[in-house]
């Protein structure tokens, strides 16, 4: 028998083999630089010796991507690329991609050389050997790009509201390069948003669902080509995802601390106003306490929705 951390080395990408991993990677716009990082990743692959198959989602590139990505793919037999008709964003190509795969270990990276694609081997065997935990992603030690001045400290920020709503240590909340278990993340699947929050969607709704995840210190190269992150609209959808996947989750964790601090402050001005006013109420200090008790109400609504729905 096998061990599972030293995979079977059959020929890979024979027509008999069934693909054990399944590398999801988006292209769009990258006619410069796609053909060699389907060569550094299948390269690796081949030499692991895992069995697996590399989807290559063209996203509507308006570059020549999609003909670079057909004049190798008879050199790379087990890569597979796919047309998109429109631009459905990265996270609508991954979620695809996920959906299609027939490997037991879902890889997702980026085509724009910044990931150590070389050592996506390393976490897939990272993943094998280890049965309790459900996802490795590379924690990227260094940050590049535009609008690093301002990257740094919103990801930092969004980063630490994770942390406090999932009480989870997140060295890395948006890392492009991690691989996960196929049947685990099939759930979440429909949950992706259309762009690049895609990825801080699937790490959320491992770490609110109790799968383990374990991050892997990689390095971060500066990219291919340009960026198609924009800092404002961007930041703003990570943001919003955030709280929205902690909400759809555990609602509580939301929406109960401010329905407390308003109950809180209410009874506090209740009883500051009956020691300057006996029995004189202000409308005000009925706002926050109404205000409160809705907040309150709307939270234990949302947390029997959420139970209910688990046990369904």
């Amino acid at each position: 028998m096998t061990p599972t951390h030293e995979p079977a080395r059959p020929v890979p990408g024979g027509p008999e083999d069934e693909p054990r991993v399944t590398i999801v990677l988006p292209c769009y716009n990258e006619e410069h630089h796609v053909v060699d990082e389907v060569k550094r990743i299948c390269a690796a692959m081949d030499q692991s010796g895992w069995t697996y198959e590399l989807l290559a989602v063209d996203d509507a590139s308006t570059d020549g991507t999609l003909e670079r990505l057909r004049d190798v793919q008879d050199l790379y037999p087990s890569m597979r690329v796919i047309a998109f008709g429109h631009n459905g964003g990265a996270g609508t190509v991954r979620r695809v991609g996920s959906s299609r795969a027939r490997g037991e270990y879902v890889v997702w990276t980026d085509a724009d050389m910044s990931y150590p694609n070389e050592r996506i081997p390393e976490l897939v065997r990272m993943l094998d050997a280890d049965p309790e935990t459900d996802q490795v992603v590379g924690a990227r030690t260094t940050e590049t790009g535009s609008h690093k001045a301002l990257r740094v400290p919103a990801k930092w920020m969004i980063r630490k509201i994770a942390e406090g709503l999932t009480r989870t240590r997140i060295p890395d909340l948006n890392s492009g390069l991690r691989v996960f278990r196929r049947d685990v993340a099939r759930p979440y699947l429909r949950l992706l948003p259309p762009g690049f929050s895609c990825v801080t969607t699937i790490t959320l709704a491992f770490l609110s669902n109790q799968h383990p995840v374990r991050y892997v210190p990689i390095e971060y190269a500066t990219r291919a080509g340009r960026s198609k992150f924009r800092f404002v609209s961007d930041a703003y959808r990570y943001i919003l995802q955030v709280l929205r996947m902690v909400m759809y989750f555990h609602p509580l964790k939301v929406l109960m601390p401010p329905a407390l601090v308003l109950l809180g402050l209410g009874a506090g001005k209740f009883v500051f106003d009956q020691v300057r006013n006996p029995l004189y109420m202000p409308n005000n200090t009925v706002m926050i306490l109404m205000t409160g008790l809705i907040i309150g109400a709307m939270a234990l609504l949302a947390d029997l929705i959420v139970r209910s729905r688990e046990h369904s």
